[in-house]
Protein backbone atom coordinates (compact mmCIF):
# COMPACT_ATOMS: atom_id res chain seq x y z
CA UNK A 1 0.00 0.00 0.00
CA UNK A 2 1.41 3.74 -0.97
CA UNK A 3 2.24 6.25 2.15
CA UNK A 4 1.46 8.95 -0.30
CA UNK A 5 -0.37 10.70 3.09
CA UNK A 6 -0.48 10.43 6.21
CA UNK A 7 -2.82 12.53 8.48
CA UNK A 8 -2.29 12.86 12.25
CA UNK A 9 -5.77 12.89 14.78
CA UNK A 10 -5.35 13.38 18.22
CA UNK A 11 -6.12 10.13 20.22
CA UNK A 12 -8.35 11.69 22.44
CA UNK A 13 -10.89 12.80 20.20
CA UNK A 14 -12.62 9.70 18.85
CA UNK A 15 -14.91 12.10 16.96
CA UNK A 16 -11.95 13.09 15.01
CA UNK A 17 -10.32 9.53 14.61
CA UNK A 18 -13.84 7.84 13.68
CA UNK A 19 -14.06 11.03 11.11
CA UNK A 20 -10.31 10.33 9.46
CA UNK A 21 -10.85 8.07 6.91
CA UNK A 22 -13.35 10.48 4.95
CA UNK A 23 -9.90 12.35 4.29
CA UNK A 24 -8.69 9.49 2.15
CA UNK A 25 -5.14 9.44 3.65
CA UNK A 26 -3.20 6.34 2.65
CA UNK A 27 -2.43 6.46 6.21
CA UNK A 28 -4.12 7.50 9.91
CA UNK A 29 -1.89 7.91 12.68
CA UNK A 30 -3.56 7.75 16.12
CA UNK A 31 -1.38 10.15 17.86
CA UNK A 32 -0.84 9.54 22.06
CA UNK A 33 2.03 12.25 21.65
CA UNK A 34 2.20 15.76 20.47
CA UNK A 35 -1.36 15.93 20.58
CA UNK A 36 -2.77 14.64 23.90
CA UNK A 37 -1.95 16.50 26.99
CA UNK A 38 -0.05 14.53 29.97
CA UNK A 39 -3.24 14.84 32.30
CA UNK A 40 -5.18 12.94 29.11
CA UNK A 41 -2.63 10.28 28.17
CA UNK A 42 -4.92 7.70 30.04
CA UNK A 43 -8.06 8.60 28.87
CA UNK A 44 -6.52 8.88 24.96
CA UNK A 45 -5.22 5.24 25.53
CA UNK A 46 -8.49 3.87 26.26
CA UNK A 47 -10.22 6.24 23.38
CA UNK A 48 -7.41 4.82 21.09
CA UNK A 49 -8.11 0.71 22.04
CA UNK A 50 -12.29 1.96 21.71
CA UNK A 51 -11.39 2.80 18.18
CA UNK A 52 -9.28 -0.47 17.38
CA UNK A 53 -11.52 -2.60 18.99
CA UNK A 54 -14.49 -1.33 16.99
CA UNK A 55 -15.52 -4.61 14.21
CA UNK A 56 -17.56 -1.11 12.30
CA UNK A 57 -14.14 0.54 12.15
CA UNK A 58 -12.32 -0.79 9.31
CA UNK A 59 -10.89 2.15 7.02
CA UNK A 60 -9.52 1.40 3.96
CA UNK A 61 -6.01 2.78 4.49
CA UNK A 62 -2.95 1.57 7.38
CA UNK A 63 -3.82 2.50 11.02
CA UNK A 64 -0.97 3.66 13.24
CA UNK A 65 -0.78 4.64 16.48
CA UNK A 66 2.23 7.99 17.72
CA UNK A 67 3.48 6.55 21.02
CA UNK A 68 4.70 8.53 23.43
CA UNK A 69 8.94 8.66 23.88
CA UNK A 70 10.74 6.36 26.16
CA UNK A 71 9.10 3.88 29.32
CA UNK A 72 5.65 5.84 28.56
CA UNK A 73 6.06 4.35 24.89
CA UNK A 74 6.22 0.98 26.05
CA UNK A 75 3.01 1.60 28.27
CA UNK A 76 1.63 2.90 25.44
CA UNK A 77 2.42 -0.73 23.15
CA UNK A 78 1.05 -2.71 25.83
CA UNK A 79 -2.33 -0.81 26.50
CA UNK A 80 -3.13 -0.62 22.54
CA UNK A 81 -1.48 -3.94 21.12
CA UNK A 82 -3.25 -6.74 23.46
CA UNK A 83 -6.35 -7.47 21.68
CA UNK A 84 -6.83 -5.09 18.65
CA UNK A 85 -3.34 -4.04 17.37
CA UNK A 86 -2.48 -1.18 14.74
CA UNK A 87 -0.87 -1.47 11.74
CA UNK A 88 1.81 -0.20 12.24
CA UNK A 89 3.66 1.97 15.59
CA UNK A 90 5.03 4.98 15.17
CA UNK A 91 8.02 5.53 17.54
CA UNK A 92 9.08 9.77 17.46
CA UNK A 93 12.46 11.15 18.31
CA UNK A 94 14.41 8.14 17.25
CA UNK A 95 18.14 8.33 17.86
CA UNK A 96 19.42 4.59 17.27
CA UNK A 97 17.78 1.38 16.11
CA UNK A 98 17.69 0.34 19.89
CA UNK A 99 14.53 3.07 19.98
CA UNK A 100 13.08 0.82 17.15
CA UNK A 101 13.71 -2.13 18.56
CA UNK A 102 12.28 -1.56 22.12
CA UNK A 103 8.86 -1.03 20.95
CA UNK A 104 9.10 -3.96 18.33
CA UNK A 105 9.47 -6.00 21.33
CA UNK A 106 7.01 -4.65 23.61
CA UNK A 107 4.98 -5.02 21.06
CA UNK A 108 5.85 -9.04 20.25
CA UNK A 109 5.43 -9.80 24.04
CA UNK A 110 1.77 -9.00 24.36
CA UNK A 111 1.36 -10.98 20.63
CA UNK A 112 1.85 -8.21 18.45
CA UNK A 113 3.78 -7.82 14.90
CA UNK A 114 3.65 -4.02 14.18
CA UNK A 115 5.84 -2.60 11.77
CA UNK A 116 7.45 0.30 12.82
CA UNK A 117 7.73 4.10 11.56
CA UNK A 118 9.93 6.37 13.03
CA UNK A 119 10.48 9.97 13.03
CA UNK A 120 13.68 11.32 12.66
CA UNK A 121 13.30 14.30 14.35
CA UNK A 122 16.67 16.01 15.84
CA UNK A 123 20.31 16.31 15.34
CA UNK A 124 21.00 12.65 16.88
CA UNK A 125 18.03 11.25 15.05
CA UNK A 126 19.29 12.84 11.86
CA UNK A 127 22.80 11.38 12.27
CA UNK A 128 21.50 7.95 13.26
CA UNK A 129 19.25 7.57 10.40
CA UNK A 130 20.99 5.04 8.55
CA UNK A 131 21.03 2.99 11.54
CA UNK A 132 17.34 4.02 12.46
CA UNK A 133 16.29 2.82 8.91
CA UNK A 134 18.44 -0.07 8.74
CA UNK A 135 16.94 -1.71 12.04
CA UNK A 136 14.51 -4.68 10.87
CA UNK A 137 11.33 -3.55 12.39
CA UNK A 138 11.54 -0.01 10.91
CA UNK A 139 9.44 0.56 7.31
CA UNK A 140 9.57 3.94 6.96
CA UNK A 141 11.29 7.06 8.33
CA UNK A 142 9.56 10.77 8.93
CA UNK A 143 11.65 13.84 8.94
CA UNK A 144 10.31 15.95 11.51
CA UNK A 145 11.48 19.68 10.57
CA UNK A 146 9.81 21.69 13.07
CA UNK A 147 11.12 20.10 15.98
CA UNK A 148 14.74 19.30 14.28
CA UNK A 149 15.02 23.05 13.73
CA UNK A 150 14.02 24.06 16.86
CA UNK A 151 16.17 21.54 18.38
CA UNK A 152 19.76 22.98 16.60
CA UNK A 153 18.34 26.59 17.30
CA UNK A 154 17.55 27.28 13.55
CA UNK A 155 15.26 29.40 12.32
CA UNK A 156 12.31 28.85 10.12
CA UNK A 157 11.87 29.68 6.55
CA UNK A 158 9.64 29.58 3.49
CA UNK A 159 12.51 28.64 1.25
CA UNK A 160 13.75 25.63 4.03
CA UNK A 161 17.09 25.93 3.48
CA UNK A 162 17.78 25.47 6.90
CA UNK A 163 16.65 22.37 7.37
CA UNK A 164 17.61 20.62 3.62
CA UNK A 165 20.50 18.86 4.66
CA UNK A 166 18.21 16.85 7.32
CA UNK A 167 15.72 16.43 5.13
CA UNK A 168 18.20 15.11 2.29
CA UNK A 169 20.09 12.53 4.77
CA UNK A 170 16.62 11.13 5.91
CA UNK A 171 15.35 10.27 2.75
CA UNK A 172 18.71 8.93 1.32
CA UNK A 173 18.73 7.13 4.54
CA UNK A 174 15.30 5.31 3.75
CA UNK A 175 16.31 4.61 0.06
CA UNK A 176 19.64 2.70 1.59
CA UNK A 177 17.66 0.85 3.83
CA UNK A 178 15.00 0.17 0.88
CA UNK A 179 11.87 1.81 2.87
CA UNK A 180 9.60 4.58 2.53
CA UNK A 181 10.14 7.97 3.23
CA UNK A 182 7.71 10.05 4.49
CA UNK A 183 8.75 14.12 4.85
CA UNK A 184 7.60 16.92 7.28
CA UNK A 185 4.65 18.56 7.54
CA UNK A 186 3.53 21.97 5.78
CA UNK A 187 2.65 23.77 8.73
CA UNK A 188 0.02 26.29 7.31
CA UNK A 189 -3.34 24.10 6.59
CA UNK A 190 -4.62 26.88 4.62
CA UNK A 191 -1.89 27.52 2.15
CA UNK A 192 -2.38 25.13 -0.38
CA UNK A 193 -0.55 26.77 -2.92
CA UNK A 194 2.49 26.61 -0.78
CA UNK A 195 1.62 22.91 0.22
CA UNK A 196 1.43 21.96 -3.36
CA UNK A 197 4.70 23.27 -4.03
CA UNK A 198 6.12 22.30 -0.98
CA UNK A 199 4.78 18.49 -1.75
CA UNK A 200 6.43 18.23 -5.46
CA UNK A 201 9.62 19.53 -3.75
CA UNK A 202 9.40 16.31 -1.54
CA UNK A 203 8.61 14.03 -3.99
CA UNK A 204 11.51 15.86 -6.24
CA UNK A 205 13.80 15.09 -3.48
CA UNK A 206 12.86 11.23 -3.78
CA UNK A 207 10.20 11.29 -0.62
CA UNK A 208 7.47 8.38 -1.03
CA UNK A 209 4.34 10.90 0.73
CA UNK A 210 4.05 13.51 3.41
CA UNK A 211 2.58 14.35 6.57
CA UNK A 212 -0.72 15.95 7.10
CA UNK A 213 -2.29 17.98 9.82
CA UNK A 214 -5.51 19.01 8.53
CA UNK A 215 -7.98 16.63 5.80
CA UNK A 216 -8.16 19.21 3.49
CA UNK A 217 -4.68 18.99 2.79
CA UNK A 218 -4.90 15.19 2.33
CA UNK A 219 -5.87 15.74 -1.94
CA UNK A 220 -3.45 17.84 -2.41
CA UNK A 221 -0.84 15.87 -0.91
CA UNK A 222 -2.08 12.48 -3.16
CA UNK A 223 -2.32 14.25 -6.04
CA UNK A 224 1.36 15.27 -5.72
CA UNK A 225 2.75 12.14 -5.02
CA UNK A 226 0.44 10.00 -7.89
CA UNK A 227 2.48 9.53 -11.07
CA UNK A 228 1.10 11.82 -13.82
CA UNK A 229 -0.64 9.80 -16.53
CA UNK A 230 2.11 10.65 -19.14
CA UNK A 231 4.40 9.34 -16.58
CA UNK A 232 2.54 6.22 -16.73
CA UNK A 233 2.14 5.81 -20.15
CA UNK A 234 6.29 6.41 -20.83
CA UNK A 235 7.50 3.91 -17.73
CA UNK A 236 4.91 1.41 -19.72
CA UNK A 237 6.44 1.76 -22.99
CA UNK A 238 10.17 1.36 -21.32
CA UNK A 239 9.51 -1.57 -19.82
CA UNK A 240 7.84 -3.22 -22.67
CA UNK A 241 10.62 -2.29 -25.02
CA UNK A 242 13.26 -3.54 -21.92
CA UNK A 243 11.46 -7.03 -22.12
CA UNK A 244 11.65 -6.94 -26.30
CA UNK A 245 15.15 -6.07 -25.60
CA UNK A 246 15.76 -8.89 -23.40
CA UNK A 247 14.03 -11.61 -25.69
CA UNK A 248 16.45 -10.44 -28.44
CA UNK A 249 19.98 -10.12 -26.58
CA UNK A 250 20.03 -6.65 -26.99
CA UNK A 251 21.37 -4.73 -24.04
CA UNK A 252 20.86 -0.81 -25.32
CA UNK A 253 17.60 -0.10 -26.54
CA UNK A 254 14.95 3.24 -27.37
CA UNK A 255 11.97 4.53 -26.77
CA UNK A 256 10.50 7.21 -28.89
CA UNK A 257 13.96 8.73 -29.91
CA UNK A 258 15.27 8.48 -26.06
CA UNK A 259 18.42 6.47 -25.37
CA UNK A 260 17.11 3.79 -22.27
CA UNK A 261 19.85 2.82 -19.85
CA UNK A 262 19.88 1.06 -16.54
CA UNK A 263 18.62 4.15 -14.64
CA UNK A 264 15.89 5.12 -16.70
CA UNK A 265 14.98 1.50 -16.42
CA UNK A 266 14.42 1.73 -12.23
CA UNK A 267 13.05 5.38 -12.80
CA UNK A 268 9.93 3.51 -14.64
CA UNK A 269 9.89 0.72 -12.14
CA UNK A 270 9.61 3.16 -9.59
CA UNK A 271 6.67 5.12 -11.57
CA UNK A 272 4.80 2.03 -11.82
CA UNK A 273 5.02 1.20 -8.36
CA UNK A 274 3.87 4.15 -6.98
CA UNK A 275 1.24 4.09 -9.97
CA UNK A 276 0.61 0.72 -8.67
CA UNK A 277 0.04 -0.28 -12.16
CA UNK A 278 1.51 -3.68 -14.25
CA UNK A 279 2.60 -3.34 -17.95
Amino acid sequence: MPRRSVLFSPGDRPSLMRKAPAAGADVLVFDLEDAVAPERKTEAREAVVEVLSDPDYDPDAEVAVRVNPGDAGLDDVEAICVDHPPDALVVPKATSADDVTRVADAARAVGADCPIIAIVENAAGVLAAPEVAAADATTALIFGAEDFAADVGATRTDEGTEVLYARERVVVAAAAAGIDAIDTLHVDYRDDDGLRDDARFSRQLGYDGKLAIHPTQVPIINDAFSPDPEDVAWAKKVLRARDEADAEGRGVFGVDGEMIDAPLVKQAENILDRADESY
